[in-house]
């Protein structure tokens, strides 16, 4: 086996890992955030843990992620999980409820940058010429990863978080929402392979990444040499 693909199989199960515990992570921010606000559905369904393996799903978590990184390189992921179920008891707080809950998910992703970011200062871990140790490349990866996790759940299609937050914010009525519940799927296949959509999805993602140069300033230059300043 050559050194090219040991790199490769090295990275893609890096990758790969860290996919499983950033979609874990996730969905555990929607089930603690509905636990909080006193919803038993998702302790009583175990969901209520840090356990990457309990939020994910056997298909979109771990199949298509793995042929997508082994298989298809170069391509983007596409990766999901279980989905948390909720509830919502309680009908004086159930939109408000929702929309914490439905916030909790991204914002355990934008945590997990700050993370990274944290551990490359820490760690005084550098770059040079957009290159860097392992552990400087494994950081910058998982910041990317965890930003286009935000940037793709808050569009406002079903089964994506965004959805939700339009039903809830009154930009969708129910009618709506469940009219598009029926084809979310085909909406965003067609969406993804719209051309600019990934412009979309890098001016999405940069807030979160400059909010990570900010706590770790060498990503700035490696941000400026990728032309997102």
């Amino acid at each position: 086996m050559d050194t090219a693909t040991i790199e490769h199989l090295r990275w893609g199960t890096l990758q790969l890992i860290l996919l499983i515990i950033s979609i874990g992570l996730h969905e555990f921010g929607h089930a603690w955030a509905a636990d909080l606000r006193g919803d038993p559905l998702p302790r009583l369904q175990g969901r209520v843990t840090l356990n990457p393996f309990a939020h994910a799903d056997p298909i979109g978590t771990l199949l298509i992620p793995a042929v997508m990184i082994f298989l298809s390189p170069g391509f983007g992921i596409i990766g999901w999980g279980k989905p948390v179920q909720i509830s919502l008891p309680n009908p004086k707080t159930r939109r408000i409820d929702d929309i914490i809950i439905t916030l909790a998910g991204p914002a355990m992703n934008v945590a997990l940058c700050i993370i990274f970011a944290l551990i490359g200062v820490i760690g005084d871990v550098s770059f040079t010429a957009n290159h860097g140790s392992n552990l400087a490349e494994f950081l910058l990866m998982g910041i990317f990863l965890n930003s286009a996790l935000v940037a793709f759940n808050l569009i406002p299609i079903p089964p994506l978080d965004g959805s939700r937050l339009a039903l809830r914010l009154g930009v969708y009525s129910e009618e709506i929402f469940q009219t598009l519940s029926r084809w979310g799927f085909f909406i965003l296949l067609i969406i993804i392979n719209i051309p600019g959509f990934s412009r979309v999805i890098t001016l999405m993602i940069s807030p979160i990444l400059w909010l990570s140069a900010t706590i770790w300033p060498a990503l700035v230059p490696v941000f400026k040499l990728m032309g997102l300043d």
